[in-house]
């Protein structure tokens, strides 16, 4: 495994791997890697010749500046994972080589991202847009891999691609969870030993509302929801919505979209979680 930092010269190894015509896949982390992580990687290198793993903690995306000094950096021992299962290169670049000067595009990512994390984290998702779309004109992958629990992230991404005509593969990859059911996280590493103990709870509480979700309104789920996890020692909602996957417009109907998804975001303590489910509704 190669750990590269320049920019040029990841570009002239990857070049050697086209050329040679080997598919290129790419893993865009900010580091802190957990077994989620850790699984892509994993998927990546299964379906391509050639892993990249990107760590960068990306100072673009944050809205709270308190937030991005708080994010956990341990570039060492992410290295050593990745050399444990096998990938290729990690391109771990400083924010000089990343920002040489400010970035002032804005991105029009249409509705996708005008909901949820959107209007909840102004300039959030366009500073995904720039790193991402950084990091897909370095590397130039074939296939790039997204892990599930960042759902309205994954749509963002691929209308940015879209909208930038990138011919890469933008893959979903299913949410990995600890064995309570917490969904894994950078951020867990934070939780007091209180809060980690409560946590699951919203996995368990979204779980349970599986059982009644299509013989009760949208309405009724999301306030069953909301209002057992706000009872919940330490968690306290900032949302609940159920939107069509498709689109990630709210709904208000089950018979509204054949792909109902329910997407949350809880603070547990002052720690941001986010989490998600499907909901089984067939017109």
């Amino acid at each position: 495994m190669k750990i590269i930092r320049n920019i040029n010269d990841l570009k002239s190894s990857l070049i050697k791997k086209r050329e040679a015509g080997q598919t290129i896949g790419l893993v865009p982390t900010m580091g802190a890697l957990h077994d989620g992580h850790l699984s892509l990687v994993k998927q990546c290198k299964q379906e391509n010749n050639v892993c990249v793993v990107s760590i960068f903690v990306n100072p673009t995306q944050f809205n709270d500046k308190n937030d991005l000094k708080a994010y956990p950096r341990t570039l060492e021992k992410d290295c050593e994972l990745l050399e444990l299962i096998g990938c290729d290169y990690v391109f771990a670049p400083s924010e000089e080589d990343m920002y040489p000067e400010p970035d002032t595009r804005i991105f029009n990512l249409g509705s996708v991202a005008e909901v949820m994390e959107g209007v909840r984290r102004p300039g959030h998702f366009n500073g995904v847009a720039q790193i991402v779309s950084k990091l897909f004109d370095i590397v130039m992958p074939d296939q790039a891999y997204f892990g599930e629990k960042d759902f309205q992230q994954i749509a963002v991404i691929r209308e940015m691609a879209r909208q930038l005509n990138m011919q890469i593969n933008i893959i979903a990859c299913p949410i990995v969870r600890e064995a309570d059911g917490l969904a894994m996280s950078s951020r867990n590493v934070r939780l007091t030993t209180e809060q980690r103990q409560m946590a699951p709870a919203i996995a368990r509480i979204l779980k349970e509302s599986l059982n009644f979700a299509t013989s009760k309104s949208v309405q009724d789920v999301q306030k069953w929801v909301t209002k057992t996890l706000n009872d919940t020692p330490y968690m306290r909602v900032e949302y609940y919505e159920i939107i069509d996957g498709n689109t990630l417009q709210p709904i208000k109907e089950w018979n509204d979209t054949d792909f109902p998804v329910g997407c949350i975001t809880v603070f547990c303590g002052d720690v941001r979680l986010i989490d998600n489910i499907k909901y089984e509704y067939k017109k």
